[in-house]
This record gives structure tokens, C-alpha cells and sequence, in this order.
């Protein structure tokens, strides 16, 4: 199936990235949201990013205006009615993403195809609220939507193959890296990215560095192109807040760091002074702290089949820019090294040792 159509419901930075990424590809978009603000800013921030790209050259000033054009802008769903894909991209609150799910259940075809763009609902959840699930999945996009290449593409238990293949298909077409991956709890990459911040967060508040130094050190150790402190100002701690906080039904090891909690809720930013000088007696423990939380999720995310270790390194390196990619990373230490980083974190949450840590040295 060929989306000739985009519909998107929800203006606000996702929906109008996401709206972005399509039209320079070549696909009409309705921007559906009750908000003119919202929809007036969606449409500025589109032609900023057209007039950029034609100043750089990316774009010839006709592909640019033609991109604009292919968006259109409504209040009202009704004006979904003739798209062959339609993404919801409001707040991520349950409630009110079932609310929309309810409400284009009633109003659109049901052979229109219904995504939802959420980071850390699970797909089965609101698929109680979806007719003919068979057509409802996850397309989750990563910030910014109209430039990272990534989009998670959620199977629920009830999607269709049908539903599958034509968000392979419109992903691909649109210029994303798909990635597959089953309906749990952070999906793939959030899944391990939000316990390496939540991590981060609890080495700041033990006083075994600062956010700065450990962000120097995160860098070193994944290669990472940003720290863990530095990329959530960016996307805002609420944000990655509310994301850990969704992750609780995994356990106490997913549970936010204090520190986490305090500026996430007060919606404030990070303290990120001057990068201090390397420090081995310093850095060294913040290393293995940081790498032991994120090789353990990645590993508890390979027992249950989220994803295979390919595309969690894909994720990684395409989405987040690590350069050396967790279970490549794991591939290089070997087993023995893996498992002595792990083994304080299993020991202060009481935790069994992941089945997949017998497959290191040959995930990759």
C-alpha cells in the first residue's frame, strides 16, 4: 500500500517535524490541530527549514516552495478523511492520546491506517481504543523528526501485516531507516537511552562528578556526539522524565534518579559548567557506571525480543550518534568484562544476570 497522504494530528514540535520530513519527499501532509497558534507556528517553522535548506543548497528554490505547499494546515479531523496514513502526535498523556485514538476510530475508514508517534505508551494500551486494530501500530520518530533518519516501527499484538508494510513502505519513502521492534515498555532505544541518562542522574546526585565531567565521560566511553546532560536539556528533562517514569513497570532499576526528578519537574535545565580536565581516578568509575546501565537494558531489552542487536546499534548510532554502539561495544570487552560491570548493578537491585550476556562476543 502507497500513502499518497499524510495526515498528522497534533502541530506541536513532532507532528510539525514530522509534517516536514514527508513534504520534502514529495508527500501532501494535513496538519491537523484545535490550536491556530499551533498550526501558524507548525507552518513558520516549515518555511524556516525550506528557506535554510534552499540558502545551503539542499533545496532549489522551486523543490522549496513546492515542499511548503504540499502541507495544509486544519482544525478539524474531518479534514483526515482522505489520507492513507494518519499519525497522532499530541502530549504524551494516555488519556488524551485514547480520547483521539476514539475519535478517528469514529470518523475515519477503516481502511486508513492509524499510528501513534508515542515515545513510552505501549501500542496495546491504546489499541483498546482503535476500531479495527489491525490498522494501528507505533511510528516513533526522534527529535527532530524532520532531520534524524530513525523511526521505530511498533508491531502490536493486534497490527496487521498490512498496517506493517505500508509504514515499512512510507518510512522508507520518506527518507527513514526503519527500525522493528515489538510493543514493550521504551520500545528499542528508549529503552536503553532513557537508563543511561537516568544513570547520569544518579552518579550527579552519589557527587562522583559533575554534570559536565560526566558528559566529557559519556562522550569518551560510547563516543558519544553529546553527553547524557547536555542532549536532555535539549530535549528538555520533563520530557525524558516523563519517559522513565513510564518505564516503571520494568522495575526498580528503571526508577528516575532524584536529581532527575527535581529539575525534570521543576522544568528547568542541567547545570553545565566549563568541562573539566580528565581525571582516571575520576572518570573511570563514572564509566563503568554508565556503561553498566546501559548494558544491562540493552541486554534485559535482548531477552524479551524487543529488537535484534543489529538494529539496537542501528538506533543507536543513527539516532543517539554513539560511535561505539552498545552491543558492539559489548562484543569488544567480551563476556568477562561485560559481566564485572554489571555485577554492582545487579547486586544493589537485586537483579539476575541477563540470559543474553552468554551471547556476548558474538552479538554483532
Amino acid at each position: 500500500m502507497t500513502i499518497a497522504k499524510l495526515g498528522i494530528l497534533g502541530a506541536g514540535t513532532m507532528g510539525a517535524g514530522i509534517a516536514v520530513g514527508a513534504a520534502q519527499h514529495g508527500v501532501p501532509v494535513t496538519l491537523v490541530d484545535i490550536s491556530e497558534t499551533a498550526r501558524r507556528r507548525a507552518l513558520e517553522a516549515a518555511g524556516k527549514f525550506f528557506a535554510r535548506a534552499q540558502e545551503k543548497g539542499r533545496l532549489s528554490d522551486e523543490a522549496g516552495r513546492a515542499a511548503l505547499a504540499r502541507i495544509t494546515t486544519a482544525e478539524d479531523a474531518a479534514a483526515l478523511l482522505d489520507c492513507g496514513l494518519v499519525i497522532e502526535a499530541v502530549f504524551e498523556d494516555f488519556e488524551l492520546k485514547a480520547r483521539v485514538f476514539e475519535t478517528l476510530s469514529g470518523l475515519l475508514p477503516a481502511e486508513t491506517v492509524l499510528a501513534t508517534n508515542t515515545s513510552c505508551l505501549t501500542v496495546g494500551g491504546l489499541a483498546a481504543h482503535v476500531d479495527h486494530p489491525e490498522r494501528f501500530l507505533g511510528m516513533h520518530y526522534f527529535s527532530p523528526a524532520e532531520v534524524n533518519p530513525l523511526v521505530e516501527i511498533v508491531r502490536g499484538e493486534r497490527t496487521g501485516d498490512g498496517a506493517m508494510a505500508a509504514a515499512l513502505s512510507f518510512a522508507r519513502d520518506t527518507g527513514k531507516r526503519p527500525l522493528v521492534c515489538r510493543d514493550s515498555p521504551g520500545f528499542a532505544v528508549n529503552r536503553f537511552f532513557c537508563p543511561y541518562t537516568n544513570e547520569a542522574a544518579r552518579v550527579w546526585d552519589e557527587g562522583l562528578g559533575d554534570p559536565a565531567r560526566i558528559d566529557r565521560v559519556a562522550q569518551e566511553a560510547l563516543g558519544a556526539a553529546a553527553g547524557p546532560f547536555f542532549v536532555q536539556n535539549i530535549i528538555k528533562p520533563r520530557i525524558n522524565l516523563h519517559a522513565i517514569r513510564n518505564l516503571a513497570p520494568l522495575g526498580p532499576f528503571y526508577a528516575p534518579a532524584e536529581g532527575l526528578i527535581r529539575v525534570g519537574d521543576a522544568d528547568e535545565s542541567f547545570p553545565l559548567g566549563e568541562t573539566p580536565a580528565p581525571d582516571p581516578a575520576l572518570d573511570g568509575p563514572i564509566a563503568e557506571r554508565l556503561l553498566g546501565a546501559t548494558f544491562l537494558a540493552v541486554l534485559q531489552e535482548l531477552d524479551e525480543e524487543v529488537a535484534s542487536p543489529a538494529d539496537i546499534d542501528m538506533g543507536a548510532s543513527i539516532a543517539l550518534r554513539f560511535g561505539k554502539p552498545p552491543c558492539a561495544l559489548m562484543d569488544a570487552l567480551g563476556a568477562k568484562e561485560v559481566s564485572r560491570l554489571l555485577q554492582p548493578i545487579l547486586e544493589r537491585f537485586e537483579l539476575k544476570a541477563p540470559g543474553a550476556l552468554g551471547r556476548v562476543g558474538g552479538l554483532s
